[in-house]
């Protein structure tokens, strides 16, 4: 079997690869989040029928689970638009061998099935099927309602590869994705029409009929089969030049509005061409935009009510573009960066540029959330004071810290979820950044009044704003300390 042959060759890739034991750290604490995470979903499927049926609704669990079956559809295409990888091979190596064409199509279009994390739900979906839907329905139904979930996972998978082959996941995809979403969630508010009755409708009669799973397996026949188009059009390499030339031209829009900074504003304008002309960089932009739904989680819920997790969410999500910019800020450039060392340039102003486009992501963050202020006046005090103290003070933290990581990045490494170049570093910088001020906030605001704390936390950005000069050449002396460390372990490739 030449298909297995792949699979098994790409097994033996990853493991042999370098950078494999060399992330050994990162990919153990991967292992442990990930068990962490499968024990959680597996305590939610456990009680899900309980959670379900104490919602103020006329169903039975499983009506309401197959009701919110499209939402989930939706929800997984959209994630996997922007962070899916797109399985890719050296065509060329294989293209001289006597292996079909056909063959290597289904390779890459059914290696992502054997992906793990694609299964994570499962650990909801089973015990839920076990304990509710097999007590109410019988087995029967609930193997159909397991293979419904399976058909449907595929399908995402399947046609979230297809339509990011086909448009690419730029910033008119993010928009329209946006655009989309908009417009269902406008159409069931003002009840024009509900995808929860929709849904239920279609899925019921996908699980509880004896015909019903021809309708999920037609599904993924088709987008099989959209793929397998695509590949037929665009096999080889020249056919996606045109395409390429297409895409590319935003990237290299002049951002000459940035030339009256100087030095600084070259800076800016290099940091924001790289990050726009990489899928891997993009890909965090479009997260961290996903992240900012954070805050769904914890306003306007019983679940957290402490003012430490409010302000917690209020400094993340305000403060994601940062978070997400401000660790790679040194890294992202390690490919040229002896480069950047032979030239003429300031490393107060190469810092300086990094550090405003980090004060430019937290206010970016602040106005994309003001929508989170019709939940009370607290949160508004509260995301105004993450603003001021994620600019004084977490950014120069981020950039100071900055220096200590001397991994390479490469930013030509798969595009999405790709902890290329991570270490254990940039998982320790997270407690000072963001749980300080969680404890802080937590522990005093039981002894004092809140405001009170609030206006400390407000102050202390205020002075970090104020002595903006004084903390950069703090950073700059660290850097100059760590430049040769920074060079040598950039030119170490994994």
């Amino acid at each position: 079997m030449i298909l297995l042959q792949l699979l098994k060759q790409h097994w033996k890739k990853m493991f042999r690869s370098r950078g494999f034991y060399k992330n050994l750290s990162v990919n153990i604490l991967l292992w442990i989040f990930g068990i962490y995470f499968i024990s959680i979903f597996f305590i939610i499927g456990l009680f899900l029928h309980n959670i379900l049926d104490e919602l103020p609704i006329a169903k039975t669990p499983l009506e309401i689970f197959n009701g919110s079956m499209l939402y989930i559809i939706l929800i997984g295409l959209t994630f996997r638009y922007f962070m899916q990888q797109l399985m890719t091979i050296n065509m060329q190596s294989y293209q001289s061998l006597p292996i079909k064409r056909s063959l290597i199509v289904n390779y890459i279009l059914l290696k992502p099935f054997f992906n793990p994390a694609n299964y994570l739900l499962f650990f909801v979906v089973i015990p839920f099927a076990m304990r509710s839907v097999s007590f109410d329905y019988g087995g029967i139904v609930a193997l159909r309602f397991v293979l419904t979930f399976l058909f449907i996972v595929w399908f995402n998978s399947l046609m979230a590869s297809f339509i990011k082959r086909k448009f690419g996941s730029n910033l008119y995809g993010f928009l329209g994705v946006i655009v989309i979403f908009g417009a269902i969630f406008a159409l069931e508010y003002f009840k024009v029409f509900s995808l929860f009755t929709i849904s239920g409708v279609v899925f019921d009669f996908i699980v509880l009929n004896m015909y019903g799973l021809i309708i999920p397996i037609l599904a993924v026949i088709i987008a099989y089969l959209l793929n397998r188009w695509f590949f037929s059009q665009n096999f080889y390499a020249e056919n996606f030049e045109k395409q390429i030339k297409k895409q590319s031209n935003y990237a290299n829009t002049n951002l000459s509005f940035l030339n009256r900074f100087g030095m600084i504003g070259d800076v800016m304008a290099l940091e924001l061409k790289l990050i726009w002309r990489h899928k891997r960089t993009k890909n965090l932009i479009y997260l961290a935009a996903f992240f900012l739904l954070y805050g769904l989680l914890f306003y306007g819920t019983d679940y957290y009510n402490g003012y430490g997790t409010y302000f917690f969410c209020a400094t993340f999500i305000t403060g994601i573009f940062m978070l997400f910019f401000g660790q790679w800020v040194i890294s992202w450039n390690s490919s040229h960066f002896d480069c950047l060392m032979t030239r003429n340039l300031s490393v107060r102003a190469y810092l300086t540029g990094n550090l405003y486009l980090m004060l430019a992501g937290n206010l970016l963050g602040f106005i994309l959330t003001i929508p989170y202020f019709l939940y009370g006046k607290d949160i508004v005090i509260m995301h105004i004071t993450s603003l001021l103290y994620n600019s004084g003070i977490n950014t120069f933290l981020l950039t100071f810290f900055a220096t200590f990581y001397t991994k390479r990045v490469d930013l030509a490494a798969k595009s999405a979820l790709s902890y290329q170049g991570t270490s254990f570093k940039n998982f320790l910088i997270m407690i000072p950044l963001m749980f300080f001020p969680l404890i802080i906030v937590g522990i005093f605001s039981k002894f004092i009044d809140i405001y009170v704390v609030l206006i400390f936390l407000s102050a202390l950005g205020i002075i970090g704003l104020l002595f903006q000069k004084q903390l950069i050449t703090i950073c700059v002396n660290q850097f100059n300390k760590q430049k040769y460390a920074l060079c040598e372990g950039f030119r170490q490739m994994d």
